[in-house]
């Protein structure tokens, strides 16, 4: 089953006591996968700062999350709750390896939509880049 949905994603990125918000709706597909998962796909604005890119979550319930981003900004991120991952980023000024902290995930996705909750730290060669937090919502 692929359906079309209206996507509203809140970014809140934090770095010491300063956070910023980014806020974006836009159009996407959520698809349901036979391992139970579900997919939802959407197109990058200029807004996200990832703009000419194609993001693709693929969710599997509270546990893990996998985020790929192809086009002008490329990312294979891997969110597994309490466990950090070493994941490819890619910039059009060059590539990088982040590691990316699971703090939370609440998928409350289903066939008819849902909502979504991340919380993740990223930091680079050991060294604190920021607290991330998403929240999704699918209409």
């Amino acid at each position: 089953m692929e359906k079309n949905v209206l996507i509203n994603l809140t970014s809140i990125n934090t770095v010491d006591d300063d956070s910023s918000k980014t806020e974006l709706t836009t159009a996407g597909t959520l698809r349901s996968l036979k391992n139970g998962g579900f997919e939802l796909k959407y197109e990058e604005s200029e807004v996200t700062g990832f703009g000419g890119s194609t993001t693709r979550l693929i969710l599997h319930g509270n546990s893990l999350v996998n985020l790929n981003r192809t086009g002008t900004a490329s990312s294979d991120l891997i969110l597994e709750k309490d466990k950090k991952h070493h994941c490819h980023y890619g910039t059009p000024y060059g590539d990088f390896t982040m590691g990316i902290f699971t703090h939370c995930i609440d998928n409350n996705i289903g066939e008819n939509g849902g909502d979504l909750y991340l919380k993740y730290t990223v930091d680079i060669n050991s060294s604190f880049v920021s607290d991330n937090e998403i929240y999704i919502k699918i209409n």
